[in-house]
């Protein structure tokens, strides 16, 4: 390592990395939440639309960052009644906030632990979880004790994509977010300030930064997905 470089990672502001890393592990958990309930329901249940249902939870991974941003302005932004009602009753808001980059990446990250989590349980050998009902065991204790240990390298692996998805998010997040020094700028937001004003070093740094997490996520998540 140079003097040069040296020097830069010294004076660079490293909070955008700590905010990345504080939103897309929220955001995450928000996500797994959600997607492994509503995976189990996809991969258990069969009713009328639930394709179309399932489809439009899949809609972040093929619609433009924009797009989902526009959708959660519109759905919790200042002008909307759940912001408003936020708003008059609680002097909150989501817009230019670290929680709406929070939500945004909840939800462009939720398609990827819904699709794994639906692939994970429906692999799961029912049988077994047959045996352990015969048990006396209930519908939930055989879910907490069968289904979600057998299901589980699946869904993590899912969970670790999302992560890398919720830690790279810009789109939605600046939309909802912006991009405020030490507030709401991420990694990625950071980059493209760093673009923009012409400090190419410290872009080149920062992308070195984020690509090193993102293999090293991706990486073990190609582990677990081997377990299945």
């Amino acid at each position: 390592m140079n003097t040069t470089t040296a020097s830069l990672i010294a004076t660079t502001d490293w909070s955008p990395l700590v905010l990345s890393l504080q939103v897309a592990a929220v955001a995450t958990l928000l996500a797994l939440v959600a997607g492994v309930a509503l995976g189990w329901v996809f991969a258990r249940k069969q009713f009328t639309g639930s394709g179309v249902l399932e489809a439009v939870f899949m809609l972040p991974l093929v619609l433009p960052p924009t797009v989902i941003g526009y959708a959660i302005l519109v759905a919790a932004g200042r002008r909307s009644p759940l912001g408003a009602w936020l708003r008059e009753h609680f002097d909150y808001t989501i817009i230019f906030s670290w929680h709406g980059a929070v939500v945004a990446s909840a939800v462009v990250a939720l398609p990827l632990v819904l699709k794994s989590a639906s692939a994970a349980f429906s692999n799961v050998d029912r049988s077994l979880e047959a045996a352990a009902s015969t048990l006396r065991q209930s519908p939930f204790s055989v879910f907490l004790r069968v289904t979600l240990p057998l299901a589980w390298p699946g869904i993590l692996a899912g969970t670790l994509l999302a992560f890398a998805r919720a830690m790279g998010e810009f789109g939605a997040s600046l939309m909802v977010a912006g991009s405020i020094p030490k507030q709401t700028q991420t990694l990625s937001m950071a980059i493209y300030d760093a673009v923009q004003a012409g400090h190419d070093d410290l872009a080149l740094l920062l992308v070195v930064v984020t690509s090193v997490l993102s293999i090293a996520v991706l990486v073990v998540s190609n582990r677990f997905f081997s377990l299945r």
